[in-house]
């Protein structure tokens, strides 16, 4: 598999199945997608934000019940193994990504798998390895590993605009001695400090220009 990377923003979600998993996946996907989710009863406590729809979808049910939600996905997250191909099946014949919960066989056309994530906005790490136990240990050490590269994410973007006066070499050689720099992480983790002007002071060092 190649993993890719999925813009959600003002999409819409279908989750067929209210029980923990279906709450999981609405929850994940809510951070950005419109999401629904079909079912005839809800267990869990939060589905973070999500429309939901009360109704007992029968297999025969799952084309008109995509036509009438119009997703871009649908996640299949029932204790029904019929329901849940029946609906990958559907969205299989409208071009749809469909991902399901059960998943144990021949992949279909549409088939996507949901990895688990660690976030610091705007940088997002996917783990995907077959095993969720094996998954979700990985994402716990990530965790930490992560910390803070939202923040660098953020500077060095900046930062590469104004730097436009430099050829494509030199920017890239400033931008990964600030990527690489101990002095600016450690900035961007004490409030006290100014990681822009380290950030600076570092691209000083190797243009021999301040900006």
């Amino acid at each position: 598999m190649i993993p890719l990377i999925h813009d959600f923003a003002g999409e819409r979600v279908l989750v067929v199945g209210g029980g923990p998993v279906g709450a999981r996946k609405a929850r994940k996907f809510a951070r950005e997608a419109e999401v629904v989710v079909l079912s005839p009863t809800f267990e869990a406590d939060s589905y973070g934000g999500s429309q939901r729809l009360r109704a007992a979808p029968e297999p025969a049910d799952a084309g008109d019940w995509l036509d009438r939600v119009d997703p871009v996905l649908v996640v299949a997250a029932t204790d029904s193994g019929e329901l849940n191909a029946a609906f990958e099946q559907a969205a299989d014949e409208r071009g749809l990504l469909s991902n399901r919960a059960d998943y144990a066989g021949p992949r279909s056309p549409g088939h996507v798998v949901v990895p688990a994530t660690v976030r610091d906005d705007p940088v997002v790490a996917a783990i995907s390895t077959g095993s969720p136990s094996l998954s979700r240990h990985l994402r716990q050490e990530l965790e930490s590993t992560i910390r803070g590269a939202g923040g660098m994410a953020d500077l060095t973007g900046s930062l590469r605009t104004e730097l436009d006066h430099l050829d494509a070499e030199t920017r890239r050689r400033a931008l990964r001695a600030v990527v690489d720099s101990d002095a600016v992480w450690k900035a961007l983790d004490t409030e006290s400090s100014n990681p822009r002007q380290v950030a600076t002071d570092v691209i000083a060092d190797v243009t021999g220009d301040s900006l």
